[in-house]
């Protein structure tokens, strides 16, 4: 199996940001606040970011490849971390090592700014990110490294003004929060414009988990307590609901009724959940069309989701052994380099492991075809397998 896997791309990875990322190239009203790392007292490195509860301990951004057992929260330096992080030679020998083509980037550091509650702090530190990645990062490895641009939402008219200029930087697609910093939300149709940007600039929009305001350790509720309900560890479950909060949000707010053109991606959610959730939205739509006014949909609910939803999964062999009860043509695999629970280095081993549930041509599809044919990759340019 593994001599006969295609040429994998991760729909998913990310970037360790460094400590000159923001600071470096942040507007000077935000230098002297600007996210920065610092020395805890154990020895270890965190990202400190000004306004948000407690801090980013680098000893769980980057701990790919480490026994379970051995990964600590802090003790760990930035520099004795996964180089590849920042350095884009370093990352092509990474991926060389894990058998990948080519990544599709997405921030650390970035995640935790889109629950930021100011948000002109906000946008200035997802500008400097943005300058850092296509001029530093991306700029290193080009033909293997694909970026996406961030914003945080502040307008409409900035955030297709922010979507041009990504379009133009060469990114692929964009990392939306997910929750705007507007007073209305994305189903209100005064988001039209900004869906229709999307699509006459060919850039599909994506949305991480970790990214709204209910979602995750550095989330911030009203009160400035942990968003999540129960023992701390319920977190990890919980990831899941903010991305189907999302789906349905652009399903029954008619989005994708009003733009059909429009591409989704929910990313690092999985996606072996996706055909119970499609049939139940289904099921929702056909008993409760009278009370709950669910006829301003003309079509079903998964018609939508299987048409205009992209979702990435890791280590799910249930998305591979239930790939024809979804649109296989809308899923993109992904490795989640250097983040701790990356399948990196064993990417290939695990595929040959999970890969056999699908025929030759959904898994070339799973693996690399799709995520290529959404961004515009040439798979003849990357590197064989």
């Amino acid at each position: 199996m593994l001599r006969v896997l295609p040429p994998l791309i991760s729909a998913d990875s990310h970037v360790t940001e460094p400590p000159g990322c923001y600071i470096d190239r942040i507007e000077k009203a935000y230098r002297d606040t600007a996210p920065r790392i610092v020395r805890e007292a154990d020895g270890g490195d965190s990202f400190v970011v000004d306004g948000m509860p407690g801090s980013i301990p680098l000893g769980i951004v980057a701990a790919a490849g480490k026994d379970p057992r051995e990964i600590k929260r802090g003790e760990t330096p930035f520099e004795a971390l996964h180089r590849g992080g920042w350095d884009p030679k370093a990352r092509v020998a990474d991926m060389d090592k894990d058998g990948i083509a080519g990544e599709l980037i997405y921030p650390s550091v970035g995640m935790v700014l889109c629950n930021h509650p100011d948000a002109d702090y906000k946008q200035a530190c997802m500008w400097a990110y943005n300058h850092w990645l296509a001029e530093e990062f991306v700029a290193g490895a080009p033909d293997r490294l694909f970026g996406l641009g961030q914003t945080a939402v502040r307008s409409v008219a900035e955030a297709i003004e922010d979507f041009r200029k990504i379009k133009e930087m060469g990114f692929v697609g964009v990392m939306m929060p997910g929750n705007p910093a507007t007073e209305f939300d994305y189903d209100d149709p005064r988001f039209d414009p900004l869906w229709r940007a999307a699509v006459e600039l060919e850039l599909p929009i994506s949305f991480h988990i970790l990214t709204t305001k209910a979602d995750g350790p550095n989330a911030i509720g009203s009160s400035g307590a942990r968003m999540s309900r129960g023992p701390a560890q319920n977190m990890a479950q919980s990831l899941i609901r903010s991305i189907q909060d999302l789906i349905g949000i652009f399903i029954w707010g008619r989005i994708f009724e009003r733009h059909p053109g429009l591409r989704l991606v929910c990313v690092e959610a999985d996606a072996g959940w996706l055909p119970h959730y499609a049939q139940r939205m289904d099921r929702f739509f056909r008993e409760a069309k009278y009370f709950a006014e669910t006829g301003v949909l003309s079509k079903q609910p998964s018609a939508y989701i299987f048409d205009n939803l992209y979702i990435t999964f890791q280590d799910d062999e249930i998305a591979f052994r239930y790939a024809d009860s979804m649109n296989w043509r809308r899923l993109m695999w992904a490795n989640d380099f250097p983040h701790p629970d990356a399948s990196w280095p064993n990417s290939r081993a695990l595929l040959a492991r999970q890969a056999p549930l699908v025929t030759d041509e959904q898994r070339r599809a799973m693996l690399c075809g799709n995520v290529a044919e959404l961004y515009g990759f040439d798979l003849a340019k990357l590197p064989a397998a």
